[in-house]
């Protein structure tokens, strides 16, 4: 029907605004689906209905990046390794499911897709062939490695110009660490963030998830978004490059910005704040509880309802420059006042308060958080072999569009002969001629 893809990007915008399509769900936090019935599908109100992602990434970053894009109604073809088990993150446990034995972790990042088993060197001209019906093209290969097969951007793009091509890696495309592998550890180790994270006196320590492979995603998600929306304007396609290294750097934000403007070197601040104080955990009665006052009437406020209020009046901590000239002393003080009563306690009665305030939970904690049960957050999926199993949905939420999780995580190859046949019109008997080959599963 259409002759390119932009036309068909074209054409699903154009059918938004021609029947001023709305959400047939308005209210609070609409964006997935808890039915057992069968999962809905993609339809005109979701944001990306008509754009194909050919998705040939593995692990974290790059399948986070397409599972947003597949949330907003993208149909996301994720290409796995046959005869070897696909995706790696599929064995990265325990906990593993009980039927599927797919790992918990890899449903984290890989809902809304399907799954194509192909062999990226002898399948190099099925890629070609689904590279021209797709609109955009992920992968997070070391640099080169694709173009080993045929697959790199400047072969690709001779036979689909208008493939916007999105390149993830650890490095990026050129400079002396190009062609090292990434890793969401490591990345974070050199680009500082490592090192500004932890307690004072303790050693370095990262995030308790792989931040700065997610906000490579995020990157990448944003990016890809942007050309698509360029391709409008100009018909044409482009390759993308997003490392975790940069990435990681971008992160640091005001610590970057002190040092290179300032020369001030970065220090571990633990959960406190090298600017603001009071502002980090502290412990409670049976637990911790984070508050913060960005201004000297929030700190006045805070003074009144812990009833200490001659020390909001003491020229040490009149101001927040003083607060923090006499960190130590305040921080003291106030350690001894939290620690006599719970948190639940504390949140009782800061509730109404200017100033932020809130328990440090733990996981369960989060997921028993009336608010975070309220918004529905969590949803449960349909799966093939499990029964059922649940997710963290989308956090966006649009007005006037669909974003939601639909279905669960593809079985390994499930998807191989629908697209193969569906897609690219192959015949029954080229499908077992391939599989004979192993060329696909």
């Amino acid at each position: 029907m259409f002759p390119n893809t932009a036309a068909r990007l074209s054409y699903a915008v154009q059918t938004v605004l021609r029947h001023k399509v709305k959400p047939k769900h308005i209210g609070c936090r609409c964006f997935a689906t808890s039915s057992k019935a069968d999962p809905p599908t993609v339809t005109a109100e979701h944001p990306l209905s008509g754009v194909r992602i050919l998705d040939m990434t593995r692990i974290i970053s790059g399948p986070y990046c397409t599972m947003i894009l597949a949330d907003m109604g993208a149909e996301v073809i994720k290409i796995e390794r046959p005869f070897y088990g696909g995706d790696e993150a599929r064995k990265w446990g325990p906990p593993f499911l009980s039927q599927s034995k797919d790992s918990t972790y890899f449903l984290a990042v890989n809902r809304n897709k399907k799954s194509a088993a192909i062999d990226l060197k002898r399948g190099k001209d099925i890629i070609y062939e689904l590279a021209k019906k797709c609109d955009v093209l992920v992968e997070n290969y070391v640099p080169g490695k694709l173009a080993e097969y045929g697959l790199g951007y400047e072969q690709v793009r001779k036979v689909a110009p208008q493939l916007i091509y999105c390149s993830m890696t650890g490095y990026g495309s050129v400079g002396p660490y190009a062609k090292r592998p990434g890793y969401d550890v490591i990345a974070s180790s050199m680009s500082g963030l490592v090192h500004i994270t932890g307690q004072p006196d303790g050693p370095p320590c990262k995030v308790g998830t792989a931040v700065t492979d997610i906000a490579t995603g995020l990157y990448a998600h944003g990016a890809i978004l942007a050309a698509l929306l360029q391709r409008q304007r100009t018909g044409h396609g482009q390759k993308i490059d997003v490392d975790l290294l940069s990435t990681g750097v971008s992160l640091l934000i005001n610590v970057a910005s002190n040092y290179l403007n300032a020369g001030i070197e970065a220090h571990r601040w633990g959960t406190a704040h090298s600017s603001i104080v009071p502002y980090q955990s502290f412990k409670t009665a049976d637990g911790y509880l984070t508050l913060g006052t960005g201004s000297d009437d929030q700190f006045r406020e805070l003074c009144r309802l812990l009833q200490i209020t001659d020390i909001a009046d003491n020229a040490k901590f009149k101001t927040n420059k003083d607060r923090v000239s006499n960190r130590n002393e305040l921080i003291a003080l106030l350690e001894n006042i939290l620690a006599k009563k719970s948190s639940k306690d504390w949140m009782e009665t800061f509730e109404g308060a200017s100033f932020p305030v809130g328990p440090v939970n733990n996981i369960r904690e989060v997921f028993e958080d009336e608010h975070i049960q309220s918004i529905g957050l969590v949803k449960t999926l349909q799966h093939p072999c499990d029964g059922s199993i649940k997710v963290v949905g989308p956090p966006v939420v649009y007005s006037e569009s669909k974003n939601d999780a639909r279905t669960a995580p593809p079985m390994m190859g499930k998807h191989t002969d629908e697209v193969l046949s569906e897609l690219l019109g192959f015949s029954v008997k080229q499908i077992a001629n391939l599989r004979g080959k192993k060329v696909i599963e």
